[in-house]
């Protein structure tokens, strides 16, 4: 058997964390068994289904070099072959019209919550004959069997088993003509010839529902692996509507792809005690026995973690490079200052995220801004203003521009003013950069350029005295 899986995503908001660890999993056992990963786009919601959340869809998929073999097909392209099925299914007895009124629907709910009954629909229409011409507005429902039960094998979970009485007779095609998911995506699947099904906690009540159809058509029923739910740090389920986070914003805030899988990766699934895998790595050691049961809770100092490291341990070229784009996207000049190679690897190893050491770039490139804040007020004062007079006229003697002076300078400083270091090195900071935490000083200072140095404590010293 070639193993088939698919990642079918409604384009009904951005992915977030959960969706793409969906993508991955089913993605990767897919290469582990040489098999193939089918996209498709569930689009069945006609009315929040946008063009630029399928946009979304792929560029995310793509940004992470997840590459599926086939697709992505629309659902909403294949409804007609899907209504041949429910022709056929209204002749068999399996499916049938509903013509109740959401008033009529609505007072069978009330009824039946003011008796303290399962809230399910009551039948009415169960036994009509589909033949008869009928011109009201109609749904039409899958029939369930009156008695026994539905089994099935989850690869995560083990044997479930759901009882035909706790199931509805639940709507297959609204009065509309749109076709609902639990119906399309069972056709899809055995369309598409999909073997292993890997999806959230969340489709395990629609399972027994879909298998109901697969039985009614009689074809063979894919292995299913739930796999479960990730919260926030309050607990609560990361979803597209809540707590959720578009994927791209990552990209946007200087994750690496290879930071971002790592860490999904692990969200549910582990490997003894190993914490780094390369995507080749995923792809041989991935399986569904090793996934848990228990929710994942989402940590961004994890993912912080794992973004440093692969800022470290990725080539350096591969990282200059993307850094260059970064600030170019940012529309920093970086011929106007620094080569970003000399900047990355001062920052690349005091940094979690490509944006914090674009950040700090701006010192380089930028003048420092000194608005009237408390850090501000702090060290840019009367008293300071000696500290840094001091520095611009020994900086202006140094004939050789080197970490080495200006280190002497600093230390010529703390002895002639009898103070220390922390007391010379924080107003020369805020000077030159209006940041409070930097790498080491001297290094900032040697690569800004004497020049540039000299500049920022002039306009330093100058806004002291127009604010004093």
């Amino acid at each position: 058997m070639k193993v088939i899986t698919r990642f079918a995503p409604s384009p009904t908001g951005n992915l977030h964390i959960g969706n793409i660890r969906t993508a991955l999993y089913s993605w990767l056992f897919a290469k582990k068994n040489n098999g193939k990963f089918i996209l498709r786009i569930e689009d069945t919601d006609v009315k929040r289904s946008k063009k630029i959340f399928i946009e979304n869809i792929t560029k995310t998929l793509k940004w992470l070099n997840i590459n599926w073999d086939e697709g992505p097909y629309l659902q909403s392209q294949r409804f007609k072959k899907h209504n041949i099925f429910i022709d056929k299914m209204l002749s068999s007895g399996h499916v049938y019209k509903c013509f109740c009124t959401k008033e009529e629907l609505a007072n069978q709910k009330q009824e039946q919550i003011s008796k303290k009954k399962k809230i399910r629909y009551n039948g009415k229409c169960r036994n009509l004959n589909n033949l008869v011409n009928n011109t009201k507005p109609y749904v039409i429902r899958f029939r369930i069997p009156d008695k026994g039960f539905i089994t099935f094998i989850d690869k995560i979970r083990g044997k479930i088993i759901v009882y035909n009485n706790e199931l509805d007779d639940f709507i297959i095609k609204r009065t509309d003509g749109t076709l609902t998911y639990n119906f399309c995506v069972v056709l899809d699947d055995l369309d598409m010839n999909i073997t292993h099904i890997i999806r959230g906690e969340e489709h395990i009540n629609n399972t027994p529902k879909q298998i109901h159809i697969i039985n009614a058509i009689g074809a063979k029923i894919p292995i299913y692996a739930h796999v479960s739910m990730i919260t926030d740090k309050f607990k609560k389920k990361i979803s597209k509507r809540y707590h959720s986070i578009n994927i791209l914003e990552y990209k946007k805030n200087g994750y690496l792809p290879e930071a971002l899988l790592n860490y999904i990766l692990r969200l549910g699934w582990s490997y003894g005690n190993k914490e780094i895998f390369s995507l080749e790595e995923m792809k041989k050691l991935f399986n569904l026995k090793n996934l848990n049961k228990s929710p994942s809770i989402f940590n961004i100092d994890k993912l912080n973690w794992l973004n440093r490291y692969y800022l470290n341990k990725l080539p350096e070229k591969y990282m200059v490079n993307y850094l260059t784009k970064f600030c170019q996207q940012k529309n920093i000049n970086t011929h106007n200052g620094p080569k970003i190679k000399n900047l990355y690897k001062i920052f690349s190893n005091r940094c979690n995220t490509l944006n914090e050491i674009n950040n700090l770039c701006y010192i380089f490139y930028m003048d420092p801004i000194y608005s009237k804040n408390i850090l501000i007020k702090q060290y840019l004062n009367l008293k300071n203003k000696i500290i840094l007079k001091k520095l611009l006229k020994k900086f202006k003697l140094i004939h050789l521009w080197s970490v080495k002076n200006i280190n002497l300078i600093v230390k010529e400083i703390m002895t002639e003013l009898d103070i220390n270091l922390k007391n010379v090195i924080m107003p020369l900071r805020i000077a030159v950069t209006g940041k409070n935490n930097t790498p080491p000083i001297s290094s900032i200072l040697f690569l800004m350029g004497q020049n540039k140095v000299i500049n920022h404590l002039k306009n330093a010293i100058s806004f002291i005295e127009f604010n004093n």
